[in-house]
């Protein structure tokens, strides 16, 4: 008789035995530790390898919005020797600028270009207009050539050249970061 519980308790056990394998055998729900650190690690070494290649496009973006803004300084000087030929070239970036709900365009204020150049800071570079010549007539001054520079506010950081033009519309480039402009832009 007791070989008899023995061998049907025996049975028993063999019986579930494949099913108590199946339930070792099942994957658990989730992730573990090793799991979770290999993937964060896999994680910190792309942003490693994707943070130098941000601040380079950074530093384009910042360099092409600095030569944009030459450009539309230098067609907002033309229009500003066009409306007020007594007075030539603007020899700020305010005088370019202006608020048009102070009244009406005059020479100190031509409204011609928006605040974000006027400020004289855009896109990490510092704008500056400064007169070469002017001559007197009719006992006004008359500015008859101007330089605009756009010089990075960190070399290096927010960009790499410093930009310069004239009213020959012509962009030229430092590539120290100053405003000794010598280069051809290409």
């Amino acid at each position: 008789m007791t070989t008899g519980r023995f061998d049907e308790a025996l049975n028993m056990n063999c019986t579930n035995l494949p099913e108590r394998r199946h339930r070792a055998a099942t994957p658990s729900n989730g992730f573990t530790l090793m799991e979770l650190l290999i993937v964060i690690a896999i994680i910190l070494i792309l942003m490693l390898m994707a943070i130098p290649t941000i601040g380079s496009l950074r530093k384009s973006a910042h360099r092409t919005s600095a030569i944009n803004s030459l450009q539309t300084v230098n067609k907002a000087e033309v229009q500003y020797s066009s409306d007020y030929p007594a007075s030539g070239f603007a020899c700020s970036l305010s005088q370019l600028g202006g608020d048009p709900n102070a009244g009406a365009p005059n020479p100190n204020g031509a409204q011609i270009l928006s605040g974000d150049i006027t400020s004289g800071y855009k896109a990490g570079y510092v704008f500056t207009i400064t007169c070469k010549n002017k001559i007197t007539v009719n006992g006004q001054d008359r500015a008859t050539s101007y330089v605009v520079t756009a010089v990075p506010q960190t070399v290096g950081k927010t960009g790499d050249s410093g930009f310069c033009s004239d009213e020959s519309g012509v962009i030229k480039y430092d590539p120290a970061g100053g405003s000794n402009c010598t280069q051809l832009l290409q």
